[in-house]
């Protein structure tokens, strides 16, 4: 088979100068930290168990309802993804409304209710509270979760998966889950097409009757209201919710490795690395430690640009746009993560760097002049955070639920300007393990594994799928008797025979996609030996005509038409010829057989085929039927490089040779699903369809 066509898709910290002169050769001398009135709050519980916090707040008239249920994690197994989808359904309708009619009467009163898998939030001007808690109250207690709504979340969630796959972020998210907390934790977990596959309704419905009970639930009430009149509503709308015993869970703390160890997530194609250095730690909410830790990864690279991993990647080396870290407190397990994103040809260079600033942290004491620095902006920040009235109830809530003194927050700013340079060497010794991390990558593996198994004490590199499952890869040895050649001639038997790819005189396709609710018609048409038409089309209207006519090659949009060259024009000439890879050996293509590796769950024959221009994809030919089922190539676009990954499904035989029916594509963040509605072979066309005027 032969590339049938290419796709592409494009989707169309104030600093200030005062005018003092200053010495900045001496930092400034710390004043004493201010009182902070943080402003109060009421509680109470409700006798069904239900804790209520209110934060008065006059000046606008408008009330806010957060519900949060104070639970443990849940291990979901091999049906990952109930927890949230059991929270997104929650307004899917109730026993009094459906969907549409929740939609409708939240518009009406001008408000907003979203649900979540553990809790939901509304808010609306003063005069539609009751109306609002009216309706958050029938969501929450009189939940139906339709069957239909339920596939309708479950279709999207699934049309979400294949971006992931081309991204290197999410591959990266999904390493962090599995290799730093493991699979016997609930944060190791990863949403997969097989666990959405396994979610059944009573997933869903055994969740929410479980753990939604007032008795391990806060409300937060936030706005224009009175404690008291709040009081009368809160026991109005959720008085008659029914307590019930909740299950607590405890998990092991994961464990950082031994030794560092390096994990990758191949990126096909991809020009660039997404990085992370990253393990578990041991901190919680409120511990003695959060201030401290929170400057010393502040210096490290927290948010302030003057942070080391930016300055040293970003301003000295040029690596990149931006590099962080983050180190956070969790109730189970918190995480410490140094991240940036550079070229493939730099991957391991900014490894070193990494690791170097954060083994200086840990070893040299930190500059008094960073340290001040730091604690001004974490100053402001919380300074700022106040104006919020939000930000009370969330202290609230947190004092609340995590046991903290009551002035936790008060004396913020004092525990804060107390921060010295010695805390700070040893929050950094405490907290920072260059030597026993994991070191997680995506990105093309071709080009970035030889040179990351350094990193680990085994001196090896542990391969992951795009979900962080561990893959196996066969190596195929260089003098092995298998050839590139001999998987090309294995995947022209498979088509149908070279007899038969030679008798092809032209082929008509049209295919379909749908796009936003709108459906695009696509026609492919070509001739032997090197000429080919691509219109795309909309409700009858072109919307591209793409035409290559043996020697010229053009493209039309918009009323605008456009000449090919360079490798634009060198894509239409491949596509144009439908025996290629008979082809290959005479035109003066580059074949290079490197692996074996996975294309979903079968093992594939990876192949590198460069042109004689120089532009090279790779290809992966199916090692039982021997059928292409996956092409990676490298588009250049407005945007930078972009990876393009094609996969080929469904194939079925018309005429003595197999075509695929179903092409899938994926651009950066965009994906198309093009199915072949007919084909015709042979029917005489002429040579008047390329002509180009």
């Amino acid at each position: 088979m032969k590339k049938l066509l290419y796709i592409f898709i494009f989707t169309f910290v104030a600093a200030f100068t005062g005018n003092a002169q200053l010495d900045r050769s001496q930092p400034p001398k710390p004043g004493q930290a201010p009182t902070i009135n943080i402003g109060d709050y009421s509680k109470f519980t409700l006798p069904n168990g239900l804790k209520v916090i209110v934060v008065e707040n006059h000046q606008v008239p408008v009330i806010s309802w957060q519900l949060t249920l104070d639970i443990d994690p849940v291990m979901e197994g091999d049906a990952k993804g109930y927890v949230d989808l059991a929270g997104d359904l929650l307004r899917a309708g109730t026993k009094n409304r459906s969907k549409a009619q929740l939609d409708e009467e939240i518009d009406f009163i001008g408000a907003s209710l979203s649900t979540y898998a553990t809790g939901l939030y509304g808010s609306s001007l003063t005069k539609h509270r009751e109306k609002l808690l009216s309706l958050m109250s029938d969501v929450l207690l009189n939940p139906t979760f339709p069957q239909e709504e339920m596939d309708k979340s479950l279709a999207q969630y699934l049309s979400a998966l294949p971006i992931q796959e081309s991204d290197a972020n999410a591959m990266v998210d999904n390493l962090i889950s599995s290799v730093v907390y493991g699979s016997e934790h609930p944060y190791g977990e990863v949403v997969t097409k097989e666990s959405l596959g396994n979610i059944t309704r009573n997933h869903v419905t055994d969740y929410y009757q479980t753990y939604f009970k007032p008795n391990t639930a806060y409300l937060v009430v936030v706005g224009d209201i009175k404690a008291k009149d709040a009081k009368k509503l809160v026991k109005k709308y959720f008085g008659k919710w029914t307590k019930g015993e909740v299950p607590r869970k405890n998990y092991n703390l994961p464990s950082s490795p031994a030794a560092n160890k390096v994990a990758l997530a191949n990126r096909e194609g991809a020009v660039q690395s997404v990085i992370a250095v990253s393990y578990p730690v041991d901190l919680k909410p409120g511990h003695p430690d959060a201030i401290k830790s929170s400057v010393m990864n502040g210096i490290l690279g927290g948010g302030v640009f003057s942070g080391r991993l930016m300055q040293n990647l970003r301003e000295d080396k040029a690596y990149t746009y931006g590099a962080n870290s983050s180190l956070s407190s969790d109730r189970l397990v918190g995480r410490f993560t140094a991240r940036t994103e550079v070229g493939t040809n730099v991957t391991d260079s900014a490894l070193v760097e990494i690791l170097y600033e954060m083994n200086r942290l840990v070893n040299e004491p930190v500059e008094q002049e960073a340290l001040t620095l730091v604690k001004n902006y974490l100053n402001g920040s919380f300074a700022r955070s106040l104006e919020n009235p939000r930000t009370i109830a969330n202290f609230a809530l947190n004092i609340e639920r995590y046991n903290l003194p009551k002035d936790y927050y008060a004396t913020y700013l004092e525990k804060l300007a107390s921060v010295s340079v010695e805390d700070v060497s040893a929050m950094a010794k405490k907290y920072i393990h260059p030597e026993n991390a994991w070191i997680l990558v995506g990105g093309n593996k071709a080009d970035v594994a030889p040179r990351l198994a350094r990193f680990s004490e085994a001196n090896e590199v542990l391969f992951y799928d795009a979900y962080g499952r561990p893959v196996e890869t066969t190596e195929v040895s260089v003098d092995a008797d298998l050839t590139a050649e001999k998987v090309i001639e294995k995947y022209v038997e498979a088509l149908g025979g070279k007899e038969k790819l030679l008798a092809l005189k032209d082929v008509v396709m049209k295919m379909t996609t749908s796009m936003q609710g709108m459906t695009i018609e696509m026609s492919s048409t070509r001739k032997a030996p090197d000429k080919v038409l691509v219109t795309t089309s909309m409700g009858g209207n072109v919307l591209q005509k793409q035409v290559y006519d043996g020697s010229k090659g053009v493209v039309t949009a918009m009323g605008q038409t456009m000449e090919l060259s360079g490798k634009q024009l060198e894509d239409m000439k491949a596509q144009a010829n439908m025996t290629l890879e008979l082809d290959y050996g005479k035109l003066g293509y580059e074949l290079k057989l490197l692996e074996v590796e996975n294309v979903g769950d079968k093992p594939a024959y990876k192949i590198q085929v460069t042109s004689p221009a120089g532009s090279s994809v790779t290809d992966y030919y199916d090692l039982e039927n021997g059928l292409k089922v996956k092409s990676v190539s490298s588009q250049d676009t407005q945007m930078g490089p972009m990876t393009v990954t094609t996969s080929y499904e469904d194939y079925r035989e018309v005429e003595g040779l197999k075509f695929p029916f179903l092409i899938k594509q994926q651009a950066g963040p965009q994906s198309v699903d093009l199915k072949l509605v007919s084909i015709e072979l042979n029917k005489g066309v002429g040579d008047d369809v390329f002509s180009i005027n």
